[in-house]
């Protein structure tokens, strides 16, 4: 029980937090738009996968559900995040579709279908069989395994990072606006007394403390090894300067 005095202070930090926690996750909505871009440009999908934008469409309409006050009420900034993300996934996955092959266009409508259809579902089995405090807990803890799911990908980047030995394929900050959003929402769950929703995101911020050792690592040796070659093209560029400079003292 929050005591009165402490109820409007309590209520803006957990909006803030909330507030803050949308704010992050639309940045990580709108990261891949330079991809679409070059799809649209080159107007054909080459090797890129569209499985992921499949799976971060589920999950949204999940958590979306999970927001709703028909099963969670008072946590309406989960719902508006997740409605959000699952439009821009929408639409990217509509791009993807347009310009893939025929083979990838047919199996991504598939699965297109199959997310609609699992969450018609989801939504169906809610209403239908439990009510309001069981329908949380049973949405809560599908919307739980969605999110580690989906934060579990970075874990197997980190092997990927490992064997290339470069940070390439791990945007710093991208992965720094996913923890910032998880803190976010983390905090928010804390303040709605919401194990669902802290307990979903605390994954990622274990995953992301996870992910920073091997990336300092191999961030260091990509930078040592660019330096290396940045001095060693130095010295052979004036290594052959000053024998161009001593042939042609000799010439003349």
């Amino acid at each position: 029980m929050i005591p009165s005095g402490l109820f409007f202070p309590y209520s803006v930090c957990s909006d803030a937090a909330g507030v803050a926690g949308n704010l992050f996750a639309f940045v990580l909505f709108v990261s891949p738009i330079p991809t679409f871009k070059r799809i649209i440009k080159n107007q054909a999908t080459e090797q890129f996968s569209g499985l992921p934008y499949i799976y971060a469409l589920l999950n949204c309409l999940i958590c979306l559900w999970y927001g709703m006050p028909l099963v969670s009420p008072g946590i309406i900034l989960v719902a508006t995040v997740n409605s959000v993300g699952a439009i821009i996934q929408f639409i990217y996955i509509a791009i993807f579709i347009t310009y893939a092959e025929k083979v990838k266009k047919v199996k991504m409508s598939g699965l297109l279908v199959a997310v609609f259809a699992v969450f018609a579902i989801i939504a169906f089995v809610s209403i239908r069989l439990f009510d309001p405090p069981a329908r949380q807990i049973f949405v809560g803890y599908l919307s739980v395994a969605s999110l580690i799911s989906m934060f579990a990908s970075p874990l197997f980047i980190i092997n990927l990072v490992i064997k290339t030995k470069s940070v390439e394929y791990m945007p710093f900050y991208l992965s720094l606006s996913t923890f910032l959003m998880s803190l976010s929402f983390f905090a928010y769950g804390m303040f709605k007394s919401d194990p669902f929703i802290f307990d979903g995101n605390i994954f990622y911020i274990w995953t992301y403390s996870t992910q920073q050792k091997p990336y300092r690592n191999y961030l260091r040796f990509q930078m040592e090894l660019e330096l290396f070659w940045g001095l060693y093209n130095w010295r052979c560029t004036t290594t052959t300067a000053m024998n161009l400079e001593t042939t042609l003292e000799n010439l003349y």
